[in-house]
């Protein structure tokens, strides 16, 4: 017989519900349109367990965000992730940027509309611009790290005038939400054509 859940599982399960419903009202509604009381509502919980979980609506947005990014609500960093070691790992400078154009593809498939209401909002919140703008070094972050690992592996170096801050850069812009939602939100791209322009690209601009 399975043994009932602990009061720690009944939590965790209670916080999904509510990133979950907080999820869906975001990209269905918008920042703005979205309240405390409809989350609750969605969710099954009272009000006051979405504001003693999570403090504010801000907090629970970038909780949806990390959640969107990860994939889940464990907390390790994108770097410790396995996708992340596996680029890091192949030796082949050519198939590791193919590797970050898939990685960045399964991210953005779930956290392209997050990032769209946070961008969005951004504009008249200064904490959820702060938001926008930390989520943005993050992800360049994460660049820089695998373009240190391309100049280490590239026997002639990157292409003229990259060094792996510059290559960071490139990256960051062919894989961002931007160049996402342009070409699959707007043009009707298929997320793997997207991959296979973002990886293309990548060896075009980066490798000799």
């Amino acid at each position: 017989m399975t043994p009932p859940p602990t009061r720690a599982e009944k939590a965790r399960l209670t916080r999904g519900r509510m990133v979950e419903a907080a999820t869906g009202l975001f990209t269905e509604r918008g920042w703005a349109r979205t309240t405390v009381e409809d989350i609750a509502r969605t969710a099954g919980v009272g009000v006051q367990t979405v504001y003693f979980t999570f403090g504010t609506k801000r907090t629970l947005l970038k909780e949806v965000l990390d959640t969107a990014v990860a994939g889940d609500g464990d907390p390790f960093a994108t770097l410790d992730r396995p996708w992340a070691r596996a680029v890091l790992g192949e030796p082949d400078p050519a198939a590791q940027l193919a590797l970050q154009a898939g990685g960045a593809r399964r991210i953005l498939q779930r956290a392209a509309p997050v990032l769209e209401v946070v961008r969005g909002a951004a504009a008249a919140d200064p904490e959820l611009a702060g938001l926008w703008r930390a989520n943005l070094r993050q992800r360049h972050a994460v660049q820089e790290r695998f373009a240190r690992a391309l100049v280490d592996k590239a026997p002639s170096g990157l292409r003229e005038g990259h060094d792996a801050r510059s290559a960071a850069d490139v990256a960051t812009a062919l894989l961002g939400p931007e160049s996402w939602g342009l070409m699959v939100g707007e043009l009707g791209w298929s997320a793997r054509r997207w991959e296979d322009w973002a990886a293309d690209g990548l060896v075009r601009q980066l490798l000799p």
